[in-house]
């Protein structure tokens, strides 16, 4: 039999980790999504993927978004990123409205989206060449980024040679090396094994930390959510609508062993009863006829 454990509340804060998000609420405002509605035309008529999205991200704060599969992350982010439109609300990335993509704004997707026919180096250097860098100097800040993501000795390695945590690591580099402003990731880290995932938690959270950059974070994985994040925004589904906005109890930095720690099962606790509220069991009642019953007889069931 199983032994319970009594958990504190998810809401319950030490004083280290209050002093940290008043301190976090006091910085200035990245990103601000207002009224965010998402509709999508199909032949049997209008779906609405997200509903009324409001949420403010502050500056070097760590945000993670999940919820239950076809709640509308990804459309979120790519809306976000301004690779998709919306339906009506806003979405102001330093007050300004958000109408297309920019450089104020680094994206990372599962898929590596490394060009295989350019080197490392030459991978990160991309963006900023085609932003009139010149080789010289967009080769010089490549190698900066390439030191910083422990990358530097496969500057002249190209994506095949590498492995899938490696790649990542480059993708993220190639997005920041732009300086923008947020860095959206859209499940950067589902495509890895266990091992690689664990790894590519403990960089981003490294950079992070030496960079001044904000991070929006989409996620299916309650455990990642909760390690990464600052604040974890739980969509619900069909449409997506903000369910809550926790504010993460566990204190920094972080380490493998608070995955264990009370703090961190109770968020977890509460996470999982947002995503996968218990079904309610109802009385159903059975007309039985008697052509639906089946006489058998009593010596078939003695052993």
């Amino acid at each position: 039999m199983k032994k319970s454990i009594d958990l504190p509340s998810y809401l319950d804060q030490s004083e280290e980790v209050k002093a940290r998000f008043e301190r976090l609420k006091s910085r200035e405002v990245i990103l601000e999504v207002k009224n965010l509605c998402k509709d999508y035309k199909t032949g049997k008529g209008s779906v609405t993927a997200l509903k009324n999205v409001n949420f403010k991200t502050h500056r070097r704060e760590f945000v993670c978004v999940i919820g239950p599969s076809g709640c509308g992350k990804s459309t979120l982010i790519r809306i976000l990123a301004g690779l998709e439109s919306h339906t009506s609300g806003d979405v102001l990335l330093d007050g300004n409205p958000v109408t297309g993509p920019g450089r104020d704004r680094g994206m990372v997707f599962q898929g590596y989206t490394l060009f295989p026919w350019l080197t490392v180096k030459k991978n990160v250097m991309f963006g900023l060449e085609m932003n009139n860098m010149s080789e010289t100097q967009a080769a010089s800040e490549a190698a900066l980024w390439l030191d910083m993501i422990g990358l530097e000795k496969f500057a002249n390695s190209y994506p095949h040679e590498l492995s899938g945590g490696m790649k990542q690591r480059v993708a993220i580099a190639r997005a920041l090396v732009n300086q923008p402003r947020i860095l959206l990731m859209d499940e950067p880290f589902g495509a890895l094994d266990a091992q690689s995932r664990s790894k590519m938690q403990s960089h981003l959270l490294e950079i992070w930390r030496n960079v001044d950059i904000t991070v929006l974070f989409i996620t299916h994985d309650l455990d990642e959510a909760i390690f990464l994040a600052d604040r974890i925004l739980v969509l619900k589904a069909h449409p997506g609508e903000v369910q809550e906005l926790i504010e993460v109890p566990v204190p920094r930095p972080r380490g493998a062993m608070q995955f264990n720690s009370p703090e961190f099962l109770a968020t977890k606790a509460r996470l999982d009863e947002l995503i996968h509220p218990p079904v309610v069991e109802q009385d159903v009642e059975i007309e039985v006829k008697p052509h639906m019953i089946r006489f058998t007889n009593v010596e078939d069931n003695v052993e």
